[in-house]
């Protein structure tokens, strides 16, 4: 069972995803610096597990705090809830736990809680947030796994698996998790993911930790496999979601929509509701994070491209809602009209 964030007395644990599949190291991060630094240099990646780190590494700060003014209590919550925010702009599951940590504080504020009474709150709430996460990817791999069919190749992009998420199940590998758990036979076509290979790296050693078969590809060799007939679903997992079904995931995620789409081959989603943006009306309102040129010119430290060049790092694109024949979330199976649909699942 794959857990890549936990709370301990020690502080944060993090499974060091930089270095999968070869070593598996697990980090102690002491202060909420240490969690913040961890969510930006991709220790831990995906946006569920963004959120439940998040949501830890506040409870770690205020768990430090060592001071007996609840005024400067406050203030140091909102000061670093604002560094980690500013670590991963796409992932809105980052902004949402932040945001019900705060709402957690303020409601034990209220209730006349003193400063050693709210640091428990916040640890508490830190791991409901984490139970909460793995119970709706089970949700998502029940209702998913229904849309998967028996003797099917599923190809995903990038890693929405349990490393991508509070563990155990995942988004999009929860699907295919859950339809193995119905007791049919799935197996797995992964793209690599170009520039940082969570394909290659990550969801290959997670299908390959469960016994799932998994064929690894190059990313520009999508087309060609749909083409020859070998793809019969795909699932992918969202940093965001909008209100009108539009999906920001890992960058090539869009290319891989065009062409299932031209295929005929179902294109699902797979996300908690934390990952809607309904305060997000299109995807052209979704901020794309630009990464470091590094990831495109080397590959660790072995410089692949000239010095000098131009270079466009981008993390994320959209795929239009048009391109989604559904978005699987802990709710149900949502389908257009999204803005309906989902909005729906929220008032359920």
């Amino acid at each position: 069972m794959i857990i890549p964030v936990k709370w301990s007395d020690e502080g944060v644990l993090m499974l060091d995803q930089r270095l999968l599949p070869t070593e598996e190291k697990w980090l102690t991060l002491k202060t909420y610096n240490d969690v913040a630094a961890g969510i930006k240099d991709m220790v831990v990646r995906g946006a569920p597990a963004i959120g439940v780190s998040a949501a830890y590494g506040i409870a770690l700060g205020m768990k430090n705090f060592v001071g007996t003014n609840m005024v400067d209590f406050e203030d140091e919550l909102d000061y670093m809830s604002e560094v980690l925010a500013k670590t991963r702009p796409t992932a809105v599951n980052l902004f949402w736990a932040i945001d019900r940590m705060k709402k957690t504080f303020a409601k034990a504020k209220e209730e006349g809680k003193n400063i050693s009474e709210i640091k428990q709150v916040l640890i508490e709430d830190a791991k409901a947030i984490h139970d909460e996460d793995i119970e709706s990817q089970r949700l998502i791999a029940k209702f998913g796994g229904e849309l998967i069919e028996n003797d099917s190749t599923v190809l995903t992009h990038c890693n929405a698996g349990a490393l991508a998420t509070g563990g155990v199940w995942g988004t999009a590998l929860g699907v295919i998790r859950g339809a193995v758990d119905q007791g049919k036979k799935v197996s797995v076509i992964a793209d690599e993911t170009r520039p940082y290979l969570q394909g290659a790296r990550l969801t290959a050693w997670e299908l390959n930790q469960d016994d799932i078969p998994v064929t690894l590809i190059t990313d520009n060799m999508s087309g060609h496999v749909m083409k020859k007939g070998r793809v019969q679903a795909v699932v992918v997992g969202s940093d965001r979601i909008a209100a009108n079904g539009d999906v920001a995931n890992k960058i090539g995620t869009y290319m891989v929509a065009v062409l299932a789409h031209r295929h005929n081959i179902p294109f699902y989603v797979a996300a908690p509701l934390s990952t809607v943006d309904l305060n997000c009306p299109t995807g052209d309102d979704i901020p794309i994070e630009e990464r470091d040129r590094r990831e495109i010119t080397h590959v660790k430290d072995v410089q692949l491209a000239p010095e000098g060049i131009g270079v466009s790092n981008y993390g994320f694109d959209v795929t239009p809602n048009e391109l989604v024949t559904a978005i699987i979330t802990e709710k149900g199976v949502a389908r257009a009209p999204y803005t309906e649909s989902l909005r729906k699942q929220f008032e359920e």
